[in-house]
């Protein structure tokens, strides 16, 4: 007998709706967002990390691409120690905080809008042909650029972990499941 699938099931479909609108309008990256503010809620009021285990399109889209492409190796232990999760989520955060302060400078005048997409933290990718035409202001814009090379970033990092090792590793090294699991644990914690 056949799982009954919900409507969470589909969740990867937003996932890869998300990159592809923010190729062709760079002004979609705003909506992800969401994958920021909703697993924190979740884990603020509900205590779990339901948002990791049932409606995280990414770790579906990696699931079912893992499926036909992954290696389904075991994940080196290294990858899943608390020193390298907890420094993986610093740095992130570094970047994360990185681009929040370029977003301010070109709010407050002091730097021009890049329309660039930077993958991996280290490659300027030229992202002009998806800027908006949105009469929105230049900061906006920047935020959008910035926040899509972050997911863009993890996504490829998501990409390349799944190849190696199992369909869902990006998991487990993944800041928002990360963050989440610290929320968990300080909620709970006696």
């Amino acid at each position: 007998m056949a799982k009954k699938r919900n409507w969470y099931d589909y969740l990867w479909i937003v996932s890869l709706l998300y990159l592809a609108l923010g190729f062709f309008n760079i002004m979609f990256a705003w909506l992800g967002l969401i994958c920021f503010v909703v697993p924190l809620i979740m884990s603020f009021a509900g205590g779990k990390k339901g948002y990791c285990n049932r409606y995280c399109g990414r770790g579906q889209l990696l699931f079912l691409l893992g499926k036909r492409f992954s290696k389904n190796l075991p994940v080196p232990k290294w990858l899943t120690s608390k020193w390298f999760r907890y420094g993986f989520l610093t740095f992130f955060l570094l970047m994360f905080f990185n681009m929040l302060f370029s977003t301010y400078l070109v709010f407050a005048q002091a730097k021009d809008l890049k329309e660039i997409v930077t993958l991996l933290w280290s490659f300027s990718l030229p992202w002009n042909f998806a800027s908006s035409a949105a009469p929105v202001s230049d900061w906006v814009k920047q935020f959008a650029f910035g926040f899509y090379g972050v997911m863009l970033t993890s996504t490829v990092l998501g990409l390349i972990t799944m190849l190696l090792f199992r369909p869902r590793t990006w998991c487990v090294y993944c800041p928002m499941g990360t963050m989440t699991q610290l929320v968990c644990k300080a909620k709970y914690k006696e």
